[in-house]
């Protein structure tokens, strides 16, 4: 991957989100949109969306650090697909944080 940035979503829980992604000219190529959270001193992954096998995918992660299998995410391209991503950890992190921490 190459480009890559992260973002504090809330500097009191240690909310951040990572985004790295893969272009060719203006072509999305490959992506992955990551929130963590501090955890025990620790960055631990909550949920991830990318499109490592040419699809928009979506992952829950668990406090033990168990990744679940692959949910579509987004049906378009994969530029989109990281897009809507990027939109979702941002407008719905806490939800996703609250969800990982009842696992």
């Amino acid at each position: 991957m190459s480009p890559h940035y992260r973002d504090t979503l809330d500097y009191e829980t240690g909310a951040r989100m990572v985004v790295e992604f893969t272009v060719r000219r203006r072509e999305v190529l490959d992506y992955a949109v990551i929130l963590t959270v501090e955890h025990e001193g620790k960055s631990a992954i909550v949920r991830s969306y990318d499109g490592t096998h040419g699809v928009n995918e979506m992952h829950r992660h668990n406090r033990g650090g168990r990744k679940a299998a692959a949910e579509s995410f987004h049906a378009g391209t994969l530029g989109e697909g990281m897009r809507a991503a990027i939109v979702e950890v941002r407008a719905h992190y806490q939800e996703m944080i609250d969800a990982w921490r009842a696992t």
